[in-house]
């Protein structure tokens, strides 16, 4: 007994307490802190899910049915996921302005905000596909000489090798990139809007996403000095234009000869 009182009288038992006690108190304030933090997000994220629910209820319920199940004159959304919505969204292909067309990129009708909202509501109902960070779409330090290989691999058929875009089959059409942002680059590739195909992580990994991206980002602010440029096709496009238009032009000449020629001769048979 007396050996744990001397103990407690030792000089640096006071110091030991006091450690202890910020310890205990540090815990005790992280616990209640993160805690509180956690609720507060969890009810930033509840409302923003509220107020998307009803944007969707206002504006593409119609089609897309009023729990996004989908009906017969547009597909369900529960899985598509947050990027899919804020890509359709923010390129202006949704809302759809003609049911069962090809929608072309156009300004959009909502501002970010609800965007982000209608994004939000949609995830909340069955994941899918989210928003790319930031950071997933920063093109430091990105390689764009393999972005070049792998879009000229993967998007150059349909896009063109600039990325200005290109005709598909059944008169359909590959956009250009020329407008696109980094995001929506992204989104497109892991969602695969209308005929394109999706290019998940595990075909086209997140850093070579960025490559391409950084690929298609530099390509179009380069200067182009090819004059008519027709689709970045290279400096020569005006020489093959003027070759294909002459050309074009002697052969209209070449039956147009012909054609009076053999009037000429017709004219001759009746008159003999």
């Amino acid at each position: 007994m007396s050996s744990i009182i001397s103990r407690r009288r030792h000089p640096a038992a006071s110091y030991a307490a006091v450690a202890g006690g910020l310890v205990v108190a540090g815990v005790l304030y992280s616990a209640f802190s993160g805690g509180g933090a956690s609720a507060s997000s969890a009810a930033s994220n509840q409302t923003q899910v509220a107020q998307g629910q009803a944007l969707f209820v206002e504006s593409c319920s119609s089609c897309h049915g009023l729990d996004a199940q989908g009906t017969t004159q547009a597909p369900s959304l529960i899985g598509a996921g947050s990027a899919a919505v804020d890509f359709q969204m923010s390129t202006g292909r949704m809302p759809a302005k003609e049911l069962g067309a090809e929608n072309d990129r156009k300004p959009s009708d909502f501002t970010p905000a609800q965007i982000a909202d209608i994004a939000a509501y949609i995830e909340s109902l069955g994941g899918g596909p989210a928003i790319p960070t930031t950071n997933q779409v920063s093109t430091s330090g990105a390689n764009t000489g393999l972005g070049e290989e792998l879009f000229s691999t993967n998007c150059s058929q349909c896009h063109g090798f600039a990325g200005a875009g290109g005709a598909l089959t059944y008169g359909k059409s590959a956009p250009s990139l020329n407008a696109s942002t980094p995001t929506q680059i992204y989104e497109a590739m892991l969602t695969g809007p209308e005929a394109m195909p999706v290019f998940g992580d595990g075909t086209i990994t997140p850093a070579e996403k960025k490559d391409i991206i950084a690929y298609v980002t530099d390509t179009r602010a380069e200067a182009n000095p090819g004059g008519f440029s027709l689709g970045r096709t290279g400096t020569t496009t005006e020489g093959l234009l003027g070759w294909l238009g002459g050309l074009g032009f002697l052969v209209l000449i070449a039956m147009w000869l012909t054609a009076k020629r053999r009037d000429h001769l017709k004219a001759e048979s009746e008159q003999s």
